[in-house]
């Protein structure tokens, strides 16, 4: 019997189709090679104790009777509630104590929240030796998404647990894995923060303004989406980058750019890259940049307006890293 395993999922990013996706149309995101570790053991206690380090979470404890409830720390809550899940589906005796490590920033919108569930729950169900497919640890990890949020599409979860390129349906209706290999793409940082619940609420009331109008903008990524998947798949880069422009120009008709992420896109397009558009929400957070031999170029030109970020993308999803 295992009394301790570690296991990590990538943080992501999306590629296409942010926006759209919230309301049923496909999405195509990514995994970045940046990873959030959770230590899992058993503690012979009716008591979970976790600890957060890199959250300012040192030392938070429970009994096992009393997981939930509303006003969680945020360091907490996908885990606590994950676990919560978890304990009403499979009841165990004893409790846990909980280790989390990220090798990223919550800043940067890369979905810490979503990788530590998934990174939580395969741990956990190895712990307890629990043989679920993957599909069975996205339905699980998305429940447990949904209750602390109420809302959300569930792509972060999906390139959490799979990896690689995926393209993505609501609510997990299509999850195909589209390109296994590292993208050409590189990320630029605005070093803002992006508001992305205020951001979505923002776009929801110009739906409800402009119904015709918005509902045509999402046809349209609708479309970009779709024929992005089949250039990725190709490996034509070169139209992927066009597509990520007119991806671009459809998010600004949406009006959730920003100063800085515009300077990010021109900068890299002026430097040589094949395509750059807005990653996430908007507001701030991350941008993206086909590049096919003008890297250096690139990365210079984000590096003097913004933030580069090192990163891999199309990294390997959820594992396991210890078995002890």
């Amino acid at each position: 019997m295992t009394d301790k395993v570690t296991a990590s999922a990538p943080g992501k990013l999306i590629l296409f189709g942010e926006h759209a996706v919230v309301y049923g149309h496909p999405c195509i995101v990514t995994a970045v090679d940046q990873r959030l570790f959770v230590t899992v053991e058993r503690n012979g206690k009716d008591t979970f104790h976790l600890s957060a380090p890199d959250l300012g979470l040192t030392a938070y404890s429970k009994t096992t009777n009393d997981l939930g409830g509303s006003g969680l720390p945020k360091a907490v809550r996908f885990i606590e509630v994950f676990y919560k899940r978890f304990l009403e589906k499979y009841p165990q005796e004893r409790g846990i104590d909980v280790v989390t490590k990220s090798e990223f920033s919550d800043s940067f919108g890369f979905g810490s929240s979503s990788a530590a569930t998934v990174a939580f729950a395969k741990a956990l169900v190895e712990l307890y030796e629990i043989d679920l497919t993957d599909k069975e640890l996205f339905d699980f990890c998305y429940g447990a998404v949904l209750e602390v949020q109420g809302v959300g599409s569930g792509f972060d979860v999906a390139a959490a647990i799979y990896g690689g390129t995926i393209y993505y349906v609501t609510p997990g209706k299509v999850i195909e894995t589209i390109y296994e290999e590292e993208l050409p793409i590189e990320v630029g940082y605005t070093g803002i923060k992006a508001d992305t619940p205020t951001l979505v609420r923002q776009v929801a009331e110009l739906k409800r303004k402009k119904p015709r109008t918005v509902r045509g903008i999402f046809d349209q990524i609708d479309k970009v989406t779709k024929e992005a998947k089949r250039k990725l798949m190709e490996e034509n880069f070169a139209e992927v980058g066009k597509l990520m422009v007119e991806n671009q120009n459809l998010l600004n008709e949406l009006g959730i750019s920003s100063v800085e992420l515009d300077r990010l896109n021109k900068v890299s397009m002026e430097a040589g890259a094949l395509g750059a558009k807005l990653s996430g929400a908007g507001g701030g957070d991350c941008m993206i940049a086909v590049v096919d031999g003008k890297k250096n170029e690139v990365v210079k030109a984000m590096k003097k307006n913004g933030e580069w970020l090192d990163v891999i993308i199309g990294a390997e999803g959820v594992r396991v890293e210890t078995d002890e």
